[in-house]
């Protein structure tokens, strides 16, 4: 199937503490949508077309059948986002290390492609990634 056009990404997390997690993220940058948020749910906007909703765990459960997922135990997914250059993949990194994040992996370097990692305050698995495509490898 082809895509004719781009397409939006909701992606929908589950958080223990709404007011942490927005006070975490907006320290990394992010900005979120008030015609989405109130005490149960709200709105990360990513990019133009990516946006993360941050749902309390009891808001969560109203949309799902299975057990809720424990992220502070396993890893369901893992929630990777672009940055501009080296060095902003590794301030992001330290400002999430900082404000209550963990170490999820160390940095990775292909030269081309540059990454780092970390949990957020619920134990979700978050990818920071930068990539220079004209430093590729031939195919």
């Amino acid at each position: 199937m082809k895509v004719s056009r781009p397409r939006k990404l909701f992606l929908n997390l589950p958080v223990a503490d709404l007011k942490r997690s927005v006070d975490f993220f907006t320290k990394l940058g992010f900005e979120f949508n008030k015609d989405f948020t109130d005490d149960n749910a709200t709105c990360m906007v990513v990019g133009e077309d990516a946006f993360v909703m941050l749902l309390t765990d009891a808001r969560f459960k109203d949309f799902i059948k299975k057990p809720l997922h424990d992220a502070t135990q396993s890893t369901a997914g893992t929630y990777a986002v672009s940055a501009t250059s080296r060095e902003e993949v590794d301030a992001l990194v330290k400002i999430a290390l900082a404000n209550g994040g963990t170490p999820a992996a160390e940095a990775m370097d292909l030269g081309f492609m540059y990454g780092g990692s970390f949990y957020d305050p619920d134990g979700h698995h978050w990818e920071l990634a930068w990539m220079d495509p004209n430093q590729m490898p031939p195919q």
